[in-house]
């Protein structure tokens, strides 16, 4: 099933798929996990030559830092320098969709690939029983950026991932599509005052609910990125976007928000008729890949809110908009 598989090496996540991907994990090789955000390509993050393989098959610039991901708090806490704000938010939100930036630990166990060389390690507890399970059985953290080719975008089912990544990856865990939808929040906790580096399933708000204001940098682009999701191109469909649409041509795809839809499109799918943002969210990848198609000349998006997930959501459709 792992070695020049004919078909997609897609498996329901039984527990002899399981096993299985501990196998590979352990040999260095790659797997797919679902998150509940989006589908992770999983490496051990002790592995520095598991980690460069990340990197090979996303075509990842090396100066670009991963997540790591651990199946509890503690097991996070061996690595970094843990503070009182982290143990405040992690006992709020994790497992879930938020990421600390914290100083590495003297001892950390992380290769230093998956920092790109900086003092800092982006780490997280995922709230999906299969990834969590596949950390547990493993016994080791997991290195796992989007299961995508590098600026794509990212993938919400083991489809998607197959699509992207084709037999760069040894073996992909169906755990159906994903709950979130769009990447974790990033909290920079080794800044002061905390700053938010990448919006994503925890709203600004809800972090300041718990420790007050934090900073956000929305500047795009680092020369030595302290979190993921900061180039300034990024989750690039191949049809160009055009954003804050509010009529639309016969030969575009339409991305529409809410009851009021403008008619004409060629195609139309809508994140979310009631303007849910959490419902907008989970669909956002899904319905740009499948509006992604030679048939249209380029998909319009209609506005959405810049508020709680809107933010988030506003932030991957503007870096998809790059030129």
């Amino acid at each position: 099933m792992t070695t020049t598989p004919t078909t997609a090496p897609i498996a329901p996540a039984t527990a002899a798929v399981i096993a299985e991907a501990c196998r590979i994990l352990g040999a260095g090789r790659l797997v797919a996990i679902p998150t509940e955000t989006v589908y992770g390509l999983a490496a051990d993050a002790t592995n520095d030559h598991a980690v460069a393989r990340i990197f090979e098959a996303k075509g990842r610039p090396h100066f670009n830092p991963l997540i790591v991901h651990y199946a509890s708090t503690d097991s996070v806490r061996r690595d970094v320098e843990w503070d009182d704000a982290a143990a405040r938010l992690a006992g709020r939100f994790w497992p879930g969709p938020l990421t600390f930036v914290l100083r590495r630990r003297a001892d950390c166990r992380i290769a230093l690939l998956a920092s790109a060389g900086l003092d800092t390690l982006a780490v997280r507890v995922p709230d999906h029983a299969v990834a969590r399970a596949v950390i547990e059985s493993f016994g080791r953290p997991l290195a796992a950026p989007s299961a995508n080719r590098s600026g794509e975008v990212s993938p919400t089912t083991a489809a998607h991932v197959w699509a992207s990544m084709g037999r760069s990856v040894d073996l992909i865990i169906d755990g159906g599509p994903c709950r979130v939808g769009v990447e974790s929040t990033v909290l920079d906790l080794s800044a002061a005052p905390p700053v938010i580096l990448r919006p994503g399933g925890v709203p600004r708000e809800a972090i300041e609910a718990i420790m007050g204001p934090v900073g956000e940098d929305d500047s795009g682009i680092d020369d030595r990125p302290r979190s993921p999701g900061r180039m300034l191109r990024h989750y690039a469909t191949a049809r160009p976007l055009r954003l804050e649409a509010r009529d639309v041509r016969g030969d575009e795809a339409l991305l529409a928000f809410g009851p009021e839809v403008p008619r004409g499109a060629r195609s139309t799918l809508n994140l979310s008729p009631a303007r849910d943002l959490v419902e907008a969210a989970a669909n956002l990848f899904a319905m740009l890949r499948a509006l992604d198609r030679p048939d249209h000349a380029a998909i319009a998006v209609m506005p959405i809110p810049d508020a709680g997930l809107g933010r988030a959501i506003n932030d991957r459709l503007r870096r998809a908009a790059e030129p």
